[in-house]
């Protein structure tokens, strides 16, 4: 299965800690983060960046996700990147998590993107990164 849960929090950790400060970030509290699936949340100014570890995949990705009224929109960061124009072209981010070191190379380049697109980060934006968007029930 490769990576272990407890190294990708601590790891997350890691590369989230300036940034969600400077960005007023929340992260997941030991009790927050979703062990079973390996998901770590952090949360700020209606936009949530879930980081999934692909435990069978060995693979990292941060998604990023707004709620609107009626839909939520979730896309990959570097989609959003490129998207955004904050980098040239795709394929440029790593998602490997095999081992801690491809981890923590990995994080390191999709948290930098993150400290990028956060003022940007728009429903409109994500639509134009190719996004998926499902609808939401009304509520009464």
């Amino acid at each position: 299965m490769g990576l272990a849960a407890e190294a990708f929090f601590r790891e997350v950790r890691a590369a989230f800690t300036g940034v969600a400060e400077r960005l007023g970030l929340d992260g997941p509290g030991e009790e927050e983060a979703d062990r079973h699936l390996a998901v770590a949340t952090y949360a700020g100014a209606g936009v949530r960046y879930k980081v999934v570890l692909g435990l069978w995949a060995g693979d990292v990705e941060i998604h990023v996700c707004r709620e609107t009224p009626s839909s939520e929109c979730k896309v990959g960061i570097e989609k959003l990147a490129v998207a955004a124009g904050v980098v040239d072209r795709g394929g440029a981010a790593s998602f490997g998590a095999r081992s801690v070191r491809q981890l923590r190379k990995s994080l390191a380049g999709q948290v930098r993107y993150v400290e990028l697109v956060h003022p940007l980060v728009s429903v409109e934006l994500m639509r134009a990164a190719g996004a998926r968007e499902w609808s939401r029930p009304a509520l009464r």
